[in-house]
This record gives C-alpha cells, sequence and structure tokens, in this order.
C-alpha cells in the first residue's frame, strides 16, 4: 500500500482526507456502482475481487439513547446485543437512517467509519483483527479504503468486540 500524496488528499472524501493527515497508509479502491444491487457491502467485495469477510460494513446503531457505529464484515450481520453490551449499554436497535446521514455527514451505503461530521462511539468486530488489511466505506457509495484494522481502529477510537454474527 502506499501513502497517499497532498495532491490526492485534497480531492478526497472526509475519510481520506483524515487517513492522510493521520500519515496512516492506504489503498483506495473505486469502482462503479450499480444503483440496483441489493447490498451494498456485497456490490464492493465483488467489485473488487476480495473475500467478504475482509470487507467490513458501517453501520449507526442508537445504544440506550446514543448514536453508536459498528463496523461488521458484509457477509455477516450485526449482533445488536452484543453491541450493546461492547460499549457498557442495555439495548441496541438500528438508528434511523436520515439521522445517521446527518450525523455522520454521509450517505447511507457511503457512510465511513472515518473522518465523520462528529465522532460516535466505534466498535470494530473482532474478526477485523485477523486479517493484514481491511476495507471499509471511503465516503461515498463506489468508493473503499484498504488499511489495517490496527489504523483503523486507533484513528477511528474504537474497541474490538465480537459483535458481527453470520
Amino acid at each position: 500500500m502506499a501513502k497517499k500524496s497532498r495532491k490526492q488528499q485534497s480531492g478526497g472524501t472526509p475519510a481520506t482526507v483524515a487517513l492522510t493527515s493521520a500519515g496512516v497508509e492506504y489503498t483506495v479502491h473505486a469502482y462503479e456502482h450499480d444503483p440496483a444491487h441489493s447490498s451494498y457491502g456485497q456490490e464492493a467485495a465483488e467489485a473488487m475481487g476480495v473475500s467478504p469477510d475482509r470487507v467490513f460494513k458501517t453501520l449507526v446503531a442508537d445504544v440506550d439513547g446514543a448514536l453508536t457505529v459498528a463496523v461488521v464484515p458484509v457477509a455477516g450481520q450485526l449482533d445488536l446485543k452484543a453491541l450493546a453490551a461492547a460499549v457498557g449499554g442495555k439495548r441496541a436497535a438500528m438508528a434511523d437512517p436520515a439521522l445517521a446521514e446527518r450525523t455522520t455527514g454521509y450517505v447511507r451505503g457511503g457512510i465511513s467509519p472515518l473522518g465523520q461530521r462528529k465522532r460516535l462511539p466505534t466498535v470494530l468486530d473482532e474478526s477485523a483483527a485477523r486479517h493484514r488489511t481491511v476495507c471499509v466505506s471511503a465516503g461515498r457509495r463506489g468508493l473503499e479504503v484498504e488499511l489495517s484494522p490496527d489504523d483503523l481502529a486507533k484513528l477511528t477510537g474504537a474497541v474490538l468486540a465480537p459483535i458481527g454474527r453470520g
């Protein structure tokens, strides 16, 4: 993976700008987004030729009244009970999509765990640690960023926990 230059940063998304500012090594993967595809994450994995267990989706949930980011493999689902437990909460439910978009500054299907408008508590599924690199949204549909799970956790302040299933 190569570091992106300052020039590449200027035309990037808030996620890529955050990565460049932090001096983190990453690779951007762009592909033609198909609005008819049934799953943003599965589409990304297929388009990049990457195993779905290395491509992670970013979901926003409401845990006891506080928005919380969950980053889980696209091949599985979010375990809401496990997410609540990971942040010391009792109940979790998926957040209202419009509220998630307003709070993060990204549109659904392009929400990145990086460079969000408001930094939210973040939980990264522990399966990420099994991979040298993982892919997450770079901040818009059809754009992914590949980086080490350690860098992802550090930049988002994420805790690792078993929040994915399937």
